[in-house]
Protein backbone atom coordinates (compact mmCIF):
# COMPACT_ATOMS: atom_id res chain seq x y z
CA UNK A 1 0.00 0.00 0.00
CA UNK A 2 0.87 3.93 -0.52
CA UNK A 3 2.65 5.52 2.27
CA UNK A 4 -0.55 7.68 3.73
CA UNK A 5 -0.54 10.61 6.35
CA UNK A 6 -2.25 9.71 9.44
CA UNK A 7 -5.01 12.16 10.33
CA UNK A 8 -2.71 12.49 13.69
CA UNK A 9 1.15 12.01 13.75
CA UNK A 10 2.56 10.28 16.81
CA UNK A 11 4.36 14.13 16.94
CA UNK A 12 1.76 15.86 16.88
CA UNK A 13 -0.11 13.45 19.81
CA UNK A 14 3.23 13.66 21.74
CA UNK A 15 2.48 17.80 21.62
CA UNK A 16 -1.10 17.18 22.21
CA UNK A 17 -0.42 15.29 25.00
CA UNK A 18 1.77 17.58 26.58
CA UNK A 19 -0.15 20.57 26.41
CA UNK A 20 -2.75 18.15 28.35
CA UNK A 21 -5.06 18.80 24.88
CA UNK A 22 -5.26 15.13 24.92
CA UNK A 23 -5.31 12.56 28.01
CA UNK A 24 -6.60 9.40 26.66
CA UNK A 25 -5.75 6.67 23.69
CA UNK A 26 -8.15 4.39 22.44
CA UNK A 27 -6.77 1.00 20.82
CA UNK A 28 -9.52 -1.04 18.94
CA UNK A 29 -9.52 -3.91 16.39
CA UNK A 30 -12.98 -4.64 14.53
CA UNK A 31 -13.98 -7.84 16.07
CA UNK A 32 -16.08 -10.47 13.71
CA UNK A 33 -19.06 -8.40 13.91
CA UNK A 34 -17.58 -5.36 12.43
CA UNK A 35 -17.80 -3.54 16.08
CA UNK A 36 -14.44 -1.77 17.45
CA UNK A 37 -13.23 -3.96 20.72
CA UNK A 38 -9.91 -2.81 22.08
CA UNK A 39 -8.70 -0.62 26.08
CA UNK A 40 -8.65 3.15 26.80
CA UNK A 41 -5.11 4.11 27.97
CA UNK A 42 -4.06 7.00 29.59
CA UNK A 43 -2.40 8.85 26.89
CA UNK A 44 1.40 9.20 28.11
CA UNK A 45 1.36 5.24 29.16
CA UNK A 46 0.38 5.15 25.45
CA UNK A 47 2.98 6.98 24.41
CA UNK A 48 5.68 4.98 26.76
CA UNK A 49 4.98 1.45 26.08
CA UNK A 50 2.09 0.84 23.74
CA UNK A 51 3.76 2.75 20.75
CA UNK A 52 6.27 0.20 21.21
CA UNK A 53 5.04 -2.83 22.35
CA UNK A 54 1.96 -2.96 21.81
CA UNK A 55 -0.84 -4.59 24.48
CA UNK A 56 -2.70 -8.15 25.18
CA UNK A 57 -6.42 -8.67 24.38
CA UNK A 58 -8.11 -11.62 25.48
CA UNK A 59 -8.44 -14.52 22.34
CA UNK A 60 -12.27 -14.50 23.14
CA UNK A 61 -13.15 -11.16 21.69
CA UNK A 62 -12.71 -13.56 17.77
CA UNK A 63 -14.91 -16.36 19.28
CA UNK A 64 -18.15 -14.67 21.07
CA UNK A 65 -21.60 -13.92 19.61
CA UNK A 66 -23.41 -11.06 19.60
CA UNK A 67 -24.06 -10.72 22.85
CA UNK A 68 -20.74 -11.69 24.06
CA UNK A 69 -21.46 -15.38 24.96
CA UNK A 70 -18.54 -17.75 25.15
CA UNK A 71 -19.35 -20.35 22.36
CA UNK A 72 -18.21 -23.49 21.45
CA UNK A 73 -16.78 -24.86 17.69
CA UNK A 74 -14.05 -22.47 17.30
CA UNK A 75 -10.31 -23.66 17.06
CA UNK A 76 -9.02 -19.87 17.67
CA UNK A 77 -10.59 -19.95 21.00
CA UNK A 78 -11.93 -22.23 23.90
CA UNK A 79 -12.13 -23.76 27.28
CA UNK A 80 -10.42 -26.13 26.28
CA UNK A 81 -7.18 -23.56 25.25
CA UNK A 82 -7.75 -21.53 28.29
CA UNK A 83 -9.01 -18.39 26.71
CA UNK A 84 -5.32 -17.03 26.33
CA UNK A 85 -4.13 -13.92 24.25
CA UNK A 86 -3.44 -12.07 21.58
CA UNK A 87 -1.29 -9.38 20.66
CA UNK A 88 -2.82 -5.54 19.30
CA UNK A 89 -0.23 -3.54 17.55
CA UNK A 90 -0.86 0.12 16.53
CA UNK A 91 -1.53 0.96 13.54
CA UNK A 92 -0.16 4.60 13.02
CA UNK A 93 -1.22 5.08 9.93
CA UNK A 94 -4.98 5.16 11.45
CA UNK A 95 -4.35 7.48 14.71
CA UNK A 96 -6.89 10.40 14.87
CA UNK A 97 -8.45 12.10 17.27
CA UNK A 98 -12.47 11.79 18.39
CA UNK A 99 -13.93 14.80 18.63
CA UNK A 100 -17.17 13.45 20.52
CA UNK A 101 -14.97 11.83 23.86
CA UNK A 102 -13.18 14.72 24.96
CA UNK A 103 -9.30 14.67 24.85
CA UNK A 104 -9.39 11.35 23.34
CA UNK A 105 -7.35 9.36 20.29
CA UNK A 106 -8.03 6.32 18.92
CA UNK A 107 -5.21 4.17 16.95
CA UNK A 108 -6.76 1.25 14.99
CA UNK A 109 -4.81 -2.19 15.88
CA UNK A 110 -3.69 -5.29 14.00
CA UNK A 111 -3.46 -9.10 15.78
CA UNK A 112 -1.03 -11.04 16.06
CA UNK A 113 0.40 -13.95 18.27
CA UNK A 114 3.22 -13.67 20.34
CA UNK A 115 5.02 -14.62 17.85
CA UNK A 116 5.02 -11.92 15.43
CA UNK A 117 2.77 -14.48 13.06
CA UNK A 118 -0.43 -12.65 11.95
CA UNK A 119 -3.95 -13.75 13.35
CA UNK A 120 -5.20 -14.72 10.01
CA UNK A 121 -9.35 -15.02 11.11
CA UNK A 122 -9.30 -11.63 12.04
CA UNK A 123 -11.06 -9.43 9.78
CA UNK A 124 -8.79 -6.67 9.15
CA UNK A 125 -5.91 -9.20 8.49
CA UNK A 126 -8.26 -11.07 6.27
CA UNK A 127 -8.47 -8.16 3.99
CA UNK A 128 -4.93 -7.18 4.13
CA UNK A 129 -4.45 -10.83 3.11
CA UNK A 130 -6.90 -10.21 -0.32
CA UNK A 131 -5.31 -6.53 -1.13
CA UNK A 132 -1.84 -7.66 -0.93
CA UNK A 133 -2.95 -10.94 -3.71
CA UNK A 134 -4.33 -7.61 -5.59
CA UNK A 135 -1.11 -5.98 -5.55
CA UNK A 136 0.75 -9.10 -7.21
CA UNK A 137 -1.32 -8.13 -9.81
CA UNK A 138 0.17 -4.38 -9.47
CA UNK A 139 -3.22 -3.06 -8.71
CA UNK A 140 -4.92 -1.54 -5.73
CA UNK A 141 -8.88 -1.08 -4.94
CA UNK A 142 -10.63 1.92 -4.13
CA UNK A 143 -13.65 1.49 -2.25
CA UNK A 144 -16.65 3.13 -0.30
CA UNK A 145 -19.13 2.43 1.96
CA UNK A 146 -22.80 3.82 2.21
CA UNK A 147 -24.58 3.48 5.66
CA UNK A 148 -28.14 3.59 5.90
CA UNK A 149 -29.61 4.15 9.57
CA UNK A 150 -32.41 4.58 11.22
CA UNK A 151 -33.15 7.60 14.01
CA UNK A 152 -35.92 7.07 17.11
CA UNK A 153 -36.02 9.71 19.93
CA UNK A 154 -35.50 7.17 22.22
CA UNK A 155 -32.65 6.66 24.22
CA UNK A 156 -31.07 3.63 24.09
CA UNK A 157 -31.73 2.80 27.19
CA UNK A 158 -35.22 3.71 26.76
CA UNK A 159 -35.33 1.05 24.19
CA UNK A 160 -33.56 -1.30 25.71
CA UNK A 161 -36.24 -0.90 28.67
CA UNK A 162 -39.03 -1.41 26.32
CA UNK A 163 -38.16 -4.38 24.56
CA UNK A 164 -37.05 -2.31 21.39
CA UNK A 165 -41.08 -2.00 20.86
CA UNK A 166 -43.13 1.32 20.04
CA UNK A 167 -40.27 3.91 19.16
CA UNK A 168 -40.91 6.50 18.22
CA UNK A 169 -39.01 7.31 14.41
CA UNK A 170 -37.40 10.71 14.14
CA UNK A 171 -39.16 11.38 11.37
CA UNK A 172 -42.99 10.23 10.96
CA UNK A 173 -43.22 9.63 6.83
CA UNK A 174 -40.54 9.07 3.91
CA UNK A 175 -38.15 11.65 3.64
CA UNK A 176 -36.13 10.47 0.96
CA UNK A 177 -34.59 13.38 -0.30
CA UNK A 178 -36.57 15.74 1.73
CA UNK A 179 -34.32 18.91 2.42
CA UNK A 180 -37.71 19.46 5.19
CA UNK A 181 -37.36 16.21 6.34
CA UNK A 182 -33.14 16.02 6.91
CA UNK A 183 -33.93 19.96 8.64
CA UNK A 184 -35.78 18.15 11.45
CA UNK A 185 -32.81 16.10 12.58
CA UNK A 186 -30.31 18.78 11.27
CA UNK A 187 -28.89 18.77 13.94
CA UNK A 188 -27.88 15.77 15.20
CA UNK A 189 -26.70 15.01 11.58
CA UNK A 190 -24.62 18.29 11.33
CA UNK A 191 -22.69 17.09 14.78
CA UNK A 192 -22.06 13.82 12.79
CA UNK A 193 -20.84 15.35 9.82
CA UNK A 194 -18.17 17.68 11.89
CA UNK A 195 -17.64 15.42 14.29
CA UNK A 196 -16.77 12.38 11.68
CA UNK A 197 -14.63 15.20 9.76
CA UNK A 198 -13.03 16.46 12.91
CA UNK A 199 -12.06 12.46 13.44
CA UNK A 200 -10.11 12.17 9.72
CA UNK A 201 -13.35 11.17 7.68
CA UNK A 202 -13.64 13.34 4.55
CA UNK A 203 -17.43 14.05 4.49
CA UNK A 204 -19.56 14.41 1.60
CA UNK A 205 -23.11 14.41 2.21
CA UNK A 206 -26.27 13.39 3.97
CA UNK A 207 -29.74 12.73 2.71
CA UNK A 208 -33.13 11.52 4.22
CA UNK A 209 -34.04 7.90 2.89
CA UNK A 210 -37.40 5.78 2.53
CA UNK A 211 -37.71 4.12 5.82
CA UNK A 212 -39.29 6.50 8.57
CA UNK A 213 -36.64 8.42 10.69
CA UNK A 214 -34.03 6.76 8.17
CA UNK A 215 -31.09 8.48 6.67
CA UNK A 216 -27.59 8.48 5.05
CA UNK A 217 -24.05 10.10 5.34
CA UNK A 218 -21.86 8.95 2.68
CA UNK A 219 -18.13 9.46 2.46
CA UNK A 220 -14.93 10.38 0.31
CA UNK A 221 -14.42 7.24 -1.70
CA UNK A 222 -10.86 5.84 -0.90
CA UNK A 223 -7.84 3.16 -0.54
CA UNK A 224 -10.21 -0.32 0.46
CA UNK A 225 -8.56 -0.37 4.21
CA UNK A 226 -8.65 3.51 4.83
CA UNK A 227 -12.85 3.46 3.21
CA UNK A 228 -13.30 -0.06 6.05
CA UNK A 229 -11.44 1.10 8.68
CA UNK A 230 -12.96 4.71 8.76
CA UNK A 231 -16.44 2.52 8.61
CA UNK A 232 -16.27 0.87 11.52
CA UNK A 233 -14.88 4.31 13.24
CA UNK A 234 -18.04 6.36 12.32
CA UNK A 235 -20.71 3.48 13.13
CA UNK A 236 -19.04 2.96 16.55
CA UNK A 237 -18.83 7.15 16.70
CA UNK A 238 -22.40 7.51 15.34
CA UNK A 239 -24.19 5.51 18.22
CA UNK A 240 -21.90 7.39 21.02
CA UNK A 241 -22.87 10.94 19.49
CA UNK A 242 -26.58 9.80 19.42
CA UNK A 243 -26.45 8.25 23.18
CA UNK A 244 -24.81 12.28 23.82
CA UNK A 245 -27.76 13.91 22.04
CA UNK A 246 -30.43 12.01 23.49
CA UNK A 247 -31.31 9.88 20.79
CA UNK A 248 -30.74 6.36 19.64
CA UNK A 249 -29.78 5.02 15.74
CA UNK A 250 -29.76 1.46 14.64
CA UNK A 251 -27.55 0.24 11.92
CA UNK A 252 -29.50 -3.19 11.45
CA UNK A 253 -30.34 -4.49 8.09
CA UNK A 254 -34.26 -4.85 8.90
CA UNK A 255 -35.80 -2.64 11.61
CA UNK A 256 -39.19 -3.66 10.67
CA UNK A 257 -41.31 -4.51 7.40
CA UNK A 258 -40.85 -1.09 5.70
CA UNK A 259 -37.34 -0.49 3.90
CA UNK A 260 -33.94 -2.07 5.86
CA UNK A 261 -30.78 -0.37 6.16
CA UNK A 262 -28.63 -0.81 3.48
CA UNK A 263 -25.09 -0.45 2.99
CA UNK A 264 -24.02 -0.32 -0.35
CA UNK A 265 -20.42 -1.08 -1.46
CA UNK A 266 -18.83 0.73 -4.54
CA UNK A 267 -15.10 -0.71 -5.58
CA UNK A 268 -12.66 0.13 -8.11
CA UNK A 269 -9.47 -0.45 -9.15
CA UNK A 270 -6.14 1.65 -9.76
CA UNK A 271 -2.48 0.51 -10.95
CA UNK A 272 0.41 1.13 -8.81
CA UNK A 273 0.69 4.56 -10.12
CA UNK A 274 -3.28 5.48 -9.19
CA UNK A 275 -4.51 5.51 -12.25
CA UNK A 276 -7.92 3.74 -12.55
CA UNK A 277 -7.79 0.31 -14.76
CA UNK A 278 -11.50 -0.37 -15.40
CA UNK A 279 -12.63 2.05 -17.79
CA UNK A 280 -11.82 0.80 -21.47
CA UNK A 281 -10.22 2.62 -24.29
CA UNK A 282 -13.69 3.82 -25.65
CA UNK A 283 -16.37 6.34 -23.54
CA UNK A 284 -18.76 3.91 -21.91
CA UNK A 285 -16.56 1.03 -22.45
CA UNK A 286 -15.36 -1.38 -19.39
CA UNK A 287 -11.99 -2.66 -19.71
CA UNK A 288 -11.14 -6.11 -20.12
CA UNK A 289 -10.08 -5.94 -16.09
CA UNK A 290 -13.48 -4.74 -15.75
CA UNK A 291 -15.06 -7.19 -17.32
CA UNK A 292 -13.38 -10.07 -15.79
CA UNK A 293 -13.27 -8.70 -12.24
CA UNK A 294 -17.26 -8.06 -12.68
CA UNK A 295 -18.08 -11.79 -13.99
CA UNK A 296 -16.04 -13.16 -10.75
CA UNK A 297 -18.14 -11.09 -8.65
CA UNK A 298 -21.48 -13.20 -10.52
CA UNK A 299 -19.74 -16.27 -9.94
CA UNK A 300 -18.94 -15.90 -5.88
CA UNK A 301 -21.98 -13.69 -5.05
CA UNK A 302 -23.78 -16.90 -3.74
CA UNK A 303 -20.63 -18.42 -2.03
CA UNK A 304 -19.65 -15.20 -0.72
CA UNK A 305 -23.22 -14.20 0.54
CA UNK A 306 -22.06 -14.63 4.06
CA UNK A 307 -19.63 -11.66 3.68
CA UNK A 308 -22.08 -9.56 2.62
CA UNK A 309 -25.51 -10.55 5.02
CA UNK A 310 -23.78 -12.25 8.02
CA UNK A 311 -27.02 -12.85 10.63
CA UNK A 312 -30.16 -13.83 10.66
CA UNK A 313 -31.72 -10.49 10.19
CA UNK A 314 -29.83 -9.42 6.86
CA UNK A 315 -31.88 -12.11 4.70
CA UNK A 316 -35.23 -10.16 5.45
CA UNK A 317 -34.24 -7.35 3.03
CA UNK A 318 -33.97 -9.11 0.21
CA UNK A 319 -37.80 -9.07 -0.59
CA UNK A 320 -38.91 -7.80 -4.51
CA UNK A 321 -39.59 -4.48 -4.79
CA UNK A 322 -37.61 -3.55 -1.78
CA UNK A 323 -34.46 -1.76 -3.69
CA UNK A 324 -32.97 -4.70 -1.99
CA UNK A 325 -31.36 -7.43 -4.76
CA UNK A 326 -32.83 -10.64 -5.15
CA UNK A 327 -31.26 -11.64 -8.20
CA UNK A 328 -27.79 -12.32 -9.40
CA UNK A 329 -27.20 -10.62 -11.73
CA UNK A 330 -25.37 -7.23 -13.38
CA UNK A 331 -27.00 -3.68 -14.83
CA UNK A 332 -25.75 0.00 -15.90
CA UNK A 333 -27.39 2.08 -13.55
CA UNK A 334 -29.56 -0.53 -12.87
CA UNK A 335 -30.98 -1.03 -8.41
CA UNK A 336 -32.79 -4.00 -9.33
CA UNK A 337 -29.36 -5.43 -9.99
CA UNK A 338 -27.39 -6.99 -7.13
CA UNK A 339 -24.25 -5.45 -9.14
CA UNK A 340 -24.85 -1.99 -10.85
CA UNK A 341 -22.04 -0.45 -12.74
CA UNK A 342 -21.98 3.22 -12.43
CA UNK A 343 -19.43 6.21 -13.30
CA UNK A 344 -17.48 6.68 -16.70
CA UNK A 345 -13.82 7.13 -17.38
CA UNK A 346 -11.86 7.61 -14.37
CA UNK A 347 -14.87 6.95 -12.06
CA UNK A 348 -16.13 3.70 -13.35
CA UNK A 349 -16.70 1.24 -10.96
CA UNK A 350 -19.32 -1.57 -9.93
CA UNK A 351 -21.78 -1.20 -6.74
CA UNK A 352 -22.55 -4.44 -4.51
CA UNK A 353 -26.03 -3.94 -3.14
CA UNK A 354 -26.45 -6.95 -1.21
CA UNK A 355 -24.61 -5.63 2.38
CA UNK A 356 -26.91 -4.37 4.50
CA UNK A 357 -26.24 -1.81 7.73
CA UNK A 358 -25.19 -5.18 9.66
CA UNK A 359 -22.56 -6.04 7.60
CA UNK A 360 -18.55 -6.01 8.53
CA UNK A 361 -16.94 -3.74 5.97
CA UNK A 362 -13.16 -5.56 6.30
CA UNK A 363 -15.09 -9.10 5.60
CA UNK A 364 -17.26 -7.45 2.60
CA UNK A 365 -14.48 -5.97 0.78
CA UNK A 366 -12.42 -8.94 1.40
CA UNK A 367 -15.45 -10.78 -0.63
CA UNK A 368 -15.65 -8.28 -3.18
CA UNK A 369 -11.23 -8.39 -3.96
CA UNK A 370 -11.48 -12.35 -3.73
CA UNK A 371 -14.58 -12.48 -6.37
CA UNK A 372 -12.59 -10.21 -8.62
CA UNK A 373 -9.72 -12.45 -8.33
CA UNK A 374 -11.23 -15.36 -8.90
CA UNK A 375 -12.69 -13.75 -12.49
CA UNK A 376 -9.57 -12.56 -13.40
CA UNK A 377 -7.41 -15.43 -12.66
CA UNK A 378 -9.65 -18.02 -14.49
CA UNK A 379 -10.58 -15.25 -17.52
CA UNK A 380 -14.64 -15.39 -16.56
CA UNK A 381 -16.62 -14.16 -19.33
CA UNK A 382 -19.12 -11.15 -18.15
CA UNK A 383 -22.50 -12.59 -19.08
CA UNK A 384 -24.90 -9.44 -21.10
CA UNK A 385 -25.93 -6.84 -18.46
CA UNK A 386 -29.96 -7.21 -17.36
CA UNK A 387 -31.63 -4.32 -19.48
CA UNK A 388 -35.19 -4.12 -16.81
CA UNK A 389 -36.54 -5.35 -13.68
CA UNK A 390 -34.38 -7.82 -12.03
CA UNK A 391 -36.42 -8.75 -9.87
CA UNK A 392 -39.03 -11.04 -12.44
CA UNK A 393 -36.18 -11.88 -14.93
CA UNK A 394 -34.36 -15.38 -14.54
CA UNK A 395 -31.39 -14.98 -13.18
CA UNK A 396 -29.96 -17.01 -9.92
CA UNK A 397 -31.65 -16.29 -6.29
CA UNK A 398 -29.41 -14.46 -3.66
CA UNK A 399 -29.80 -16.76 -0.50
CA UNK A 400 -32.70 -16.03 1.22
CA UNK A 401 -31.77 -17.55 4.39
CA UNK A 402 -28.53 -17.55 6.74
CA UNK A 403 -28.26 -21.06 6.77
CA UNK A 404 -28.32 -21.37 2.81
CA UNK A 405 -25.69 -18.68 2.70
CA UNK A 406 -23.77 -20.67 5.24
CA UNK A 407 -24.06 -23.64 3.46
CA UNK A 408 -22.82 -22.50 0.24
CA UNK A 409 -19.96 -20.91 1.90
CA UNK A 410 -18.76 -23.79 4.09
CA UNK A 411 -18.74 -25.84 0.45
CA UNK A 412 -17.37 -23.24 -1.81
CA UNK A 413 -14.10 -23.99 -3.60
CA UNK A 414 -13.76 -20.42 -4.45
CA UNK A 415 -13.77 -19.83 -1.21
CA UNK A 416 -11.55 -22.38 0.12
CA UNK A 417 -8.95 -20.95 -2.35
CA UNK A 418 -9.36 -17.41 -1.48
CA UNK A 419 -9.26 -17.57 2.43
CA UNK A 420 -8.22 -20.64 3.21
CA UNK A 421 -9.49 -23.58 5.46
CA UNK A 422 -8.75 -21.69 8.41
CA UNK A 423 -11.37 -18.48 7.71
CA UNK A 424 -14.03 -20.45 6.10
CA UNK A 425 -14.36 -22.59 9.29
CA UNK A 426 -13.95 -19.87 11.64
CA UNK A 427 -16.74 -18.04 9.81
CA UNK A 428 -18.75 -20.92 9.22
CA UNK A 429 -18.91 -21.31 13.27
CA UNK A 430 -19.97 -17.90 13.80
CA UNK A 431 -22.89 -18.34 11.53
CA UNK A 432 -24.01 -21.43 13.49
CA UNK A 433 -23.95 -20.12 16.69
CA UNK A 434 -25.95 -17.41 15.16
CA UNK A 435 -28.23 -19.81 13.98
CA UNK A 436 -28.52 -22.50 16.88
CA UNK A 437 -29.00 -19.13 19.02
CA UNK A 438 -32.20 -18.29 17.15
CA UNK A 439 -33.76 -22.01 16.63
CA UNK A 440 -34.10 -21.90 20.49
CA UNK A 441 -35.48 -18.51 20.66
CA UNK A 442 -39.31 -18.05 21.15
CA UNK A 443 -40.17 -15.35 18.93
CA UNK A 444 -42.88 -12.38 19.59
CA UNK A 445 -44.58 -13.89 16.32
CA UNK A 446 -45.04 -17.24 17.36
CA UNK A 447 -46.68 -15.78 20.94
CA UNK A 448 -48.78 -13.47 18.60
CA UNK A 449 -49.71 -16.55 16.63
CA UNK A 450 -50.01 -18.83 18.53
CA UNK A 451 -50.60 -17.62 22.84
CA UNK A 452 -54.30 -18.33 22.20
CA UNK A 453 -55.08 -19.05 19.13
CA UNK A 454 -53.28 -22.40 18.75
Amino acid sequence: MADRTPPLTVEELRTLVAGGDIDTVVLAFPDMQGRLQGKRFAARFFLDEVLRHGTEGCTYLLAVDAEMNTVDGYALSSWDRGYGDFAMHPDLATLRRLPWNPGTALAVADLAWHDGSPVTVAPRQILRRQLDRLAEHGWRAQAGTELEFIVFQDTYEQAWDGGYRGLTPANRYNVDYSILGTGRVEPLLRRLRNDMAGAGLTVESAKGECNLGQHEITFRYDEALVTCDQHAVYKTGAKEIAAQEGVSLTFMAKYDEREGNSCHIHLSLTDADGTGVMAGPEPGEMSEVMRHFLAGQLAALRDFSLLYAPGINSYKRFQPGSFAPTAVAWGHDNRTCALRVVGHGPSLRFENRLPGGDVNPHLAVAGLVAAGLYGLEQRLPLPEPCPGNAYTADYAHVPTTLREAAELWENSPIAKAAFGDEVVAHYRNMARVELDAFDAAVTDWELRRSFERM
